[in-house]
């Protein structure tokens, strides 16, 4: 504690300014837990950048954690570039995310590094976008994606528009690190200063072109033109974006929840601005009966997670799941390619370890290869880096997570592509008598039926990760030996990239011989632990509230 305490009062200093001097020494007065969660370490610099709670501490978003850490990226950036140097900026509807933004550009241009900043909210693949548009060494996004308003974070991407993997990743870690204190940061430019260029509606353009060239079906869209949405940015970046290119598309009826489209960083009508929750979309759904919709889109704040929702057989509206979605977008776009003779040698697909397998059952029904990857879209769109040095060419990829992407415009998962390739999706399957819901029925009857679940275990704070890793520890000792009453016949841990062929990583996975998988892991953004649930076959969905009754217990 005397540590702890000894920390918070060198924040108090004239080094700081006054409103993080009172908000230390009100914690200094308060409870002693709120000081060691706030204290109790560096807010850690990740390999994917930083994401925390925002307020004052060592632990926590703020001006000086932002700013350390700029400092560390620009440090790496001149001491292994060559030549011109700069980065993009955008930056989401969060809290700070704007003030966030220019202390990173400021930090940026004071170390002599040219900074391209987005004029105003911005979603994080247009960010990815624009590092190839403006030949850039890096970019930043300020967001902490679909966490709850507490949260706000800063994403690091490298030169190709993916965010960074190893060994860069690991490289601007360890620079990173030593920066121990904000007396050794550079906040303010000077003579030398980098140039600032502000980007806006120009960018737009050239990105709306690029995604929209990814159109299959625009005839069927312009047959289809009636079909009605519902689209909810849930306060983010989306609003931006999103209507444009349903408009562009050909679509009319698109129909707005007015409150959400609202940029507001507390997410006020929504408990969590995540479309992966049901809730989020509980405003949308009711607008959506309301006008008599058939599909509802959603958008977390910065734009790169999609959730939907279609009309069943009976007319209710029903939510598909991530896994659901990639896939029936993976079967459409196969389709479509197959259709166009464009199913040629060097064509792929990826998707993550914890994705549904049928995403790979479908690819290679249509004769293409499937690679496998760690969670997340850095890896991804590390794949497509590799492959393109060989002449291959990327269809698209996704994560069971609400995240997909189409071509190799972008590096990074993209909710403005996938909500276009959705209503694409569904004028296709209209040319067929079909809605998405029978499109989903027909994909299942071919290659059989499949259920997914997720549980997520919440353990914040320092004893919260302390439980995490005892849970993956006991779990490595002791690992289940029967799914359900089917023999576990094999187990996958990450930690061993000798056997796994990925890099190394805190995941388990456990097969039976029924065909049924569960993945463990600790979430690398949030204070939780997941579990993932994959059966197959007609009892799936009993099978799926057996293994979470079982795994979870």
């Amino acid at each position: 504690m005397a540590d702890f305490l000894s920390i918070a009062k060198s924040w108090l200093s004239s080094e700081f300014d006054p409103e993080t001097r009172a908000e230390v020494q009100a914690l200094i007065d308060g409870p002693a837990q709120a000081l060691e969660d706030a204290f109790y370490r560096n807010l850690e610099f990740g390999t994917g950048g930083l994401r925390g709670i925002m307020g004052a501490g060592t632990n926590r978003m703020n001006r000086y954690t932002v700013g350390m850490a700029t400092q560390g990226l620009a440090d790496y950036i001149i001491a292994n570039v060559k030549g011109p140097k700069s980065v993009c900026i955008s930056y989401d509807s969060r809290n700070h995310s704007r003030e966030f933004a220019e202390i990173t550009a400021d930090v940026l241009r004071a170390n002599g590094i040219d900074v391209f900043l987005f004029d105003g909210i911005r979603p994080t693949p247009e960010l990815s976008y624009s590092i190839r548009l403006k030949h850039a060494t890096a970019g930043v996004m300020v967001t902490a994606s679909h966490n709850p308003k507490e949260y706000n974070g800063y994403k690091v991407f490298w030169s190709d528009g993916g965010q960074i993997t190893s060994p860069v990743d690991k490289d601007i870690v360890a620079q990173v690190a030593k920066i121990s204190s904000p007396s050794m940061v550079r906040f303010t430019p000077g003579e030398n200063a980098g140039k600032l260029t502000v980007m806006g509606q120009a960018e737009d353009e050239c990105y709306l072109r690029d995604i929209l060239s990814l159109t299959l079906s625009l005839e069927a869209c312009k047959r289809h033109s009636d079909i009605k949405f519902v689209y909810t940015p849930l306060h983010g970046c989306g609003v931006r974006l999103v209507p444009e290119c349903l408009k562009r598309l050909g679509f009319e009826n698109v129909f707005h929840v007015p409150e959400q489209d609202v940029n507001d960083g507390n997410f006020p009508t929504v408990v969590s601005p995540n479309p992966e929750e049901s809730s989020a979309l509980k405003m949308a759904l009711e607008r959506a009966d309301e006008v008599g919709a058939d599909i509802v889109l959603a958008t977390d704040p910065d734009a790169d997670r999609m959730g939907i929702a279609v009309r069943d057989n009976d007319g209710k509206m029903v939510l598909f799941n991530g896994n659901q979605t990639a896939s029936m977008m993976t079967y459409y776009i196969l389709s479509r390619w197959k259709e166009d003779g464009r199913l040629k040698d060097g064509k792929y697909v990826v998707k993550t370890i914890v994705t549904t397998e049928l995403i790979r059952e479908i690819a290679e029904s249509f004769g293409v290869p499937v690679y496998n990857v760690l969670t997340g879209f850095k890896y991804i769109a590390e794949v497509v880096k590799r492959k393109e040095a060989e002449g291959g060419e990327f269809i698209c990829g996704g994560e069971e997570s609400y995240g997909f992407n189409v071509g190799e415009f972008v590096r990074d998962k993209d909710a403005q592509i996938a909500c276009s390739i959705v209503a694409e999706t569904a004028a296709w399957a209209a040319d067929q008598g079909l809605t998405l819901y029978q499109l989903m029925q027909k994909i299942y009857k071919e290659y059989g039926y499949r259920k997914e679940g997720l549980v997520s275990l919440v353990r914040k704070g320092k004893t919260g990760a302390e439980e995490i890793q005892q849970i993956m520890s006991d779990f490595r000792s002791c690992p289940p030996k029967e799914l359900c009453g089917s023999k576990v016949t094999r187990v996958v841990d990450y930690l061993e990239p000798e056997k796994t062929g990925q890099p190394k990583s805190n995941v388990l996975q456990f097969f039976d011989q029924d065909g049924d998988v569960v993945s463990v892991r600790p979430s690398g953004t949030e204070p939780k632990i997941k579990f993932y649930f994959g059966a197959k076959g007609e009892d799936a969905d009993a099978k799926i509230d057996a293994l979470k009754a079982q795994l979870v217990k």
